[in-house]
């Protein structure tokens, strides 16, 4: 059973800065963060696959950077400019070569003056 452990979540005041962390306990092709507001259905913010290629949700382009270090099996989300409405749990999520799909806890991040 791949787990996935994540840290790094918070409160921050607006405009401030959050790093993310989530460490796979073997290597995974595709890894990605999610979030869930409260009321609102999980939304994808940012995936990274094993060769670095990258996508972003357009609201977090250019203020949230996905990274991943491979020799750790470890996924990296670095936030800056955090706004109110980037308040959510969000999740590590990663994919196998195969397809299959493993879940994080989950961290809460909350951003409030």
């Amino acid at each position: 059973q791949v787990q996935l452990v994540e840290s790094g979540g918070g409160l921050v005041q607006p405009g401030g800065s959050l790093r993310l962390s989530c460490e796979a306990s073997i290597s995974m092709y595709r890894m990605e963060w999610y979030r869930q507001a409260p009321g609102k259905q999980r939304e994808s913010v940012a995936g990274i696959t094993s060769r670095g290629s990258t996508n972003y949700q357009d609201s977090v382009k250019g203020r949230f950077t996905i990274s991943r270090d491979n020799a750790k099996n470890t996924v990296f989300l670095q936030m800056n400019s955090l706004k109110p409405e980037d308040t959510a749990v969000y999740y590590c999520s990663a994919r196998n070569i195969g397809g299959r799909t493993y879940w994080g806890q989950g961290t809460q991040v909350t951003v409030s003056s």
